[in-house]
């Protein structure tokens, strides 16, 4: 039976804020058992589970990956179901609703995506192998970013956290346009014609206003075998699946099974997903790594690209738009609020993995670098920075 959902939008985004702040902990304690196991004597063990085959056959069909490559194409697509779903309620009756909440978050993502990138491919447009990890640095990771806004308590208002969180949203479909356009393999029309077929099925169960999950998980399920087979990539199919989740029942408005899913999913993710995605790609081995590997152009503009293009990107748009007097500050948000947020926004870990491991890891190139050096220093330098601008930014006390 679907949930009953009656909580007033601010109840609803506390406890959302407050579920994700949890999981930011949980995913930097993931990463750093990742880096232990890595780099110690149990660095075999990790290597072997992560290489795992696993394989499910049905007839002619058959789907074998290691389990890393399941975590990433699997996992990930649940993620990316959970990023639809709530950007499917923000739009409809959330703060994306209405349009002078958009301007400022919106204009602020582009450029948080477009000066990071500008930055990463200044180091390393000669390099075609290196050139692909150009979306790197343009990501946000909101569970992290939110958990270090947790550190400051009830100094921070209501309304930047609906401002940094509005702001990832729209950076995360920013990443999904790019993941759809720049990293997909050789297209298989007879997937993608399955594909085709099950996106009118999903619309027809949203006219009849069928509220029951299970068909919608059921069309769901074979559309992502049938995208991870198109070529293009399988975690795409969530998010298609969630624009399709009716927003409220017509017999009773009080019953929501969109808010239900991403209530149920909010754990799962918060507390599963992203920790095992970061466990799984985090595992770094500092073994032999010198200057060289530091200072290689592809971990150092990604880190260039989070700590000093998500500030110059995301504070010098906002920061046009408010001098232009086109929009005003949030309220409780200053000129120096407004640069520690920007800061907050060039940790980019899951995310930035996420597509890291898209653009290298699953190509099969032998690479002198390793990009998740300069994910983890631009994450690492992000957060710390960040968080000394608001704690001497932010008032005492919360004005809210």
């Amino acid at each position: 039976m679907n949930s009953v959902h009656k909580e007033e939008p601010l109840s609803f985004i506390d406890s959302f804020l407050k579920l994700e702040s949890a999981g930011g902990i949980l995913l930097i304690c993931s990463a750093i058992l990742a880096m232990i196991m890595a780099n110690t004597a149990l660095s075999p063990f990790y290597d072997l589970l992560l290489s795992t085959p696993v394989e499910i056959r049905i007839g002619a069909l058959e789907i074998a990956k290691p389990l890393l490559l399941w975590i990433n194409d699997g996992l990930m697509a649940i993620f990316f179901f959970l990023v639809g779903l709530e950007l499917k309620r923000e739009l409809l009756e959330g703060e994306l609703s209405d349009k002078r909440n958009i301007i400022l978050p919106g204009v602020g993502a582009i450029g948080g995506m477009v000066i990071p990138a500008a930055i990463y491919l200044y180091f390393n447009y000669q390099d075609p192998v290196a050139v692909k990890g150009w979306a790197i640095p343009a990501a946000t990771d909101i569970a992290f970013a939110l958990g270090v806004l947790a550190l400051l308590g009830s100094r921070v208002p209501v309304a930047i956290k609906i401002f940094l969180t509005s702001l990832a949203i729209f950076d995360d479909i920013g990443a999904i346009v790019i993941i759809a356009i720049f990293y997909t393999s050789n297209i298989s029309l007879t997937a993608l014609a399955v594909v085709a077929i099950c996106i009118p099925i999903l619309f027809i169960l949203n006219r009849n206003n069928v509220i029951t999950k299970s068909p919608y998980i059921l069309i769901g399920v074979i559309m992502w075998v049938a995208t991870l087979k198109s070529g293009v990539h399988a975690t795409l199919a969530g998010v298609l699946l969630a624009m399709f989740i009716p927003l409220r029942s017509a017999k009773d408005p009080d019953v929501s099974p969109l808010k239900s899913l991403e209530h149920d999913l909010h754990t799962i993710v918060a507390f599963f997903v992203l920790p095992v995605f970061a466990f799984a790609n985090a595992g770094i081995s500092f073994a032999g790594v010198g200057f060289e590997q530091i200072l290689h152009n592809v971990p150092i503009g990604i880190a260039l690209g989070l700590f000093f293009g998500k500030q110059i990107g995301i504070f010098g748009l906002c920061g046009l738009l408010i001098k232009l007097k086109i929009v005003s500050f949030p309220k409780g948000m200053n000129w120096g609020v407004l640069y520690g947020t920007s800061a907050l926004c060039g940790i980019g870990f899951t995310m930035s993995l996420f597509i890291g491991s898209l653009a290298f890891e699953e190509t099969g190139v032998d690479l002198l670098f390793d990009e998740r050096l300069g994910i983890i220093l631009g994450s690492l330098l992000s957060g710390v920075v960040g968080y000394i601008i608001l704690h001497f930014s932010l008032p005492r006390k919360s004005s809210e």
